[in-house]
């Protein structure tokens, strides 16, 4: 069975990094799609970066563009996401998810439990 396991929030100042990890079991990431989601209260579920198969390329929305960087470590099944400068706008929970290729959460399968980020000075 597919689970996923978000690890890596915590609070950051204005301006800061940090680097979330999403663990992944059942499937390989050799030919599975894992994709990053986020929400902050009383907003919608956000897709914010997904990895496109068919393209090898990554997608990211507008809003994280030039901030937020995807890799993974096929070894140890894990994907990983880097954010920098990051802003107070950015606060909230943050999701891998499996199961899908597009940044419609409904489409997806599995999630994490989420891990909070905050950004506040």
């Amino acid at each position: 069975q597919v689970r996923l396991v978000e690890s890596g929030g915590g609070l950051v100042q204005p301006g800061g990094s940090l680097s979330l990890s999403c663990a992944v079991s059942g499937v390989s990431l050799d030919v599975y799609p894992i994709a990053w989601f986020r929400q902050a209260p009383g907003k919608e579920r956000e897709g914010i970066l997904c990895f496109k198969p068919g393209d090898g390329t990554t997608y990211y929305v507008d809003s994280v563009k030039d901030r937020f960087t995807y890799s993974r470590d096929n070894a140890v099944n894990t994907v990983y996401l880097h954010m920098s400068s990051l802003q107070p706008e950015d606060t909230g929970v943050y999701y891998c998810a499996a199961g899908s290729i597009t940044n419609n959460a409904a489409a997806y399968s599995y999630w994490g439990q989420g891990t909070q980020v905050t950004v506040s000075s």
